[in-house]
């Protein structure tokens, strides 16, 4: 089976399949994926000061066992020298033998530092891989019925998702999606989701808080964009020209007053109660994370949405693009993440924990000579919490990510997992202030290939 298969996602009988094939095939697929980074990287700056003793033409399972034996659990310090020098021009294969494109920026969630990590060509392929699963899903679930009847969705994205890859038809153009400004893009995205309320059959954003920050930014602007609409010019202030051009040309295509009449309405009553499902009467559900510390974020979803069925569809961190939600419609409470076995190596360091802010070590989590016992990912135990360990075709080996996953059972030989918190940090969330620009963008630094 190859490691990203091609598959349809329009097409629900043969995803099932595909879906069953992975989850059931997650050791082989595990060691695969393993061999493949193993068989391309060995030889990079990093690991071969590791594997250097391993003979040339060594077996798979011998570079494989060479590997747990030598190379070392690493952490960010151990990582970020070579990320400096790839960033100064040196070459990518210092630390993986792909050229590395970009440095992507990561949310800052780590202890309140912000990260660079290598992004390859590669990882481009395995997100598209990764959003049409998630599309094949959603199609399972939630549009049964639809056919290729397609509704869109008022879907605020952020400048590092744009890479959605044609899977669902969004009001956002890619112009708002690209423009620097966060403040005009923003802006444009609602308004061109106002526009296209009429067709919309599902809102939302990456995570809980991003969206909540999208509806109080429309709270604060409605009455503009509701002159927009209403003469059929955009405010002056949009200056970024490209979005100007696409929205002026493609969206805000001449007076509308009966539709701004209609918006207006809505928005002047308050409270702002059921406000979701008062603009975009045809969405069926909020599409967004709401596990783990996006979880406090429920009741204010629960309140915008009046009813609306708020829908978890993955687990995702800067190192990689990892968990797929395999049941949409679970309620928040009970969400679980199948991790998609072909998409990195995964390994798990299990801990135990004295209170909701720190996360002790186990007695049991080094061995005799101090270093870190890891499990694979088909060795997990229910019930038992982990911190996720991950080695990535982009430069990354052992890494700790630091998130804690709580295994909830398995899908066939795929364990599924709860995101349950960080290890050894408080998430400090940034909060939208009313009137200010809303945050949210990330930038992504271009490096020597």
């Amino acid at each position: 089976m190859a490691l990203l298969p091609e598959f349809d996602p329009a097409d629900v009988g043969a995803g099932r399949g595909l879906i069953d094939r992975l989850t059931a095939d997650a050791a082989a697929l595990q060691r695969d994926v393993l061999t493949e980074i193993l068989r391309r990287n060995s030889h990079t700056e990093y690991l071969r000061g590791f594997l250097d003793r391993v003979p040339p033409g060594a077996s798979a399972a011998d570079l494989r066992e060479a590997f747990k034996e030598r190379v070392p659990v690493s952490e960010y310090e151990d990582i970020k020298p070579y990320v400096r020098r790839i960033a100064s021009g040196e070459p990518s294969s210092i630390l993986c033998s792909e050229p590395i494109t970009h440095l992507l920026t990561s949310s800052g969630t780590s202890g309140g530092q912000l990260k660079l990590f290598p992004s390859t060509a590669e990882k481009l392929d395995q997100r598209l891989f990764y959003n049409g699963v998630q599309a094949l899903l959603r199609k399972m679930h939630l549009h049964p019925d639809q056919g290729d009847r397609r509704g869109k969705g008022m879907y605020l994205i952020q400048f590092r998702e744009h890479d959605i890859g044609g899977f669902g038809r969004c009001t956002s153009p890619i112009e708002a999606v690209l423009c620097p400004d966060g403040r005009q893009s923003m802006y444009c995205q609602l308004l061109c989701g106002l526009l296209d309320r009429g067709v919309v059959d599902h809102v939302g954003g990456t995570f809980a808080n991003a969206f909540i920050r999208g509806i109080q930014f429309l709270e604060d602007n409605w009455e503009e964009m509701c002159s927009n609409i209403r003469t059929g010019r955009l405010s002056d202030w949009i200056a970024h020209a490209p979005l100007r051009d696409a929205v002026a040309a493609r969206h805000l295509r001449g007076p509308d007053p009966a539709l701004a009449d209609e918006i207006a309405s809505e928005c002047a009553r308050k409270p702002w109660d059921g406000i979701v499902r008062r603009l975009w009467p045809g969405a069926r559900y909020i599409l967004a994370i709401v596990t783990g510390s996006m979880s406090q974020y429920i009741p204010v979803l629960e309140s915008y949405g009046a009813g609306l069925p708020l829908v978890s569809p993955m687990y995702v961190c800067t190192e990689c693009a990892a968990g797929i939600n395999l049941n949409p419609l679970d309620l928040p409470s009970a969400v679980s993440y199948a991790l998609l076995p072909n998409i990195a190596y995964f390994e798990f360091a299990e801990v135990t924990h004295g209170d909701d802010e720190k996360v002790q070590a186990s007695t049991g989590l080094y061995d005799n000579l101090g270093k870190l016992k890891l499990v694979d990912l088909v060795d997990v135990k229910i019930g038992r919490r982990y911190e996720l360990v991950v080695t990535t075709f982009a430069g990354l080996y052992r890494y700790r990510v630091g998130d804690l996953l709580t295994v909830s059972g398995f899908y066939n030989a795929t364990p599924l997992f709860r995101f349950t918190g960080r290890c050894g940090v408080i998430l400090k969330l940034r909060e939208y202030k009313r009137g200010g620009s809303p945050e949210g963008h990330f930038t992504s630094i271009r490096a020597a290939s």
